[in-house]
């Protein structure tokens, strides 16, 4: 089963800053060859349900071994079962309607 889903992990105890941290999951996704894109507040991941969920974890568990010692974690996630959907068809669905309301 895919899934398109919004990602925001959050390392507790390290200070202010969490781009490193940002980046290091970052490099997970990569590695994990899975379809994404960061924004402002976390990042956008689309794949097979169980390909992103062991991302996720992978996620974690680098987060952990950068020493934070807690993590939180917001997850947002949709599945269709009537057609294949990518993040771009969602965008696209979005601007169209606005466009043909102008």
């Amino acid at each position: 089963m895919n899934v398109i889903m919004d990602l925001c992990i959050v390392p507790i105890g390290v200070g202010v800053s969490v781009s490193d941290y940002v980046a290091a999951c970052h490099k997970v996704l990569l590695k994990a060859k899975l379809s994404h894109e960061l924004h402002a507040y976390g990042t956008n991941i689309e794949g097979e349900w169980d390909a992103v969920f062991q991302a996720v974890k992978e996620c974690h568990k680098v987060v952990h071994a950068m020493g934070a010692p807690r993590i939180t974690t917001t997850i947002k996630l949709g599945t269709r079962t009537d057609r294949t959907q990518n993040m771009q068809d969602k965008r696209k669905s979005v601007r169209d309607k606005l466009k043909n309301s102008q």
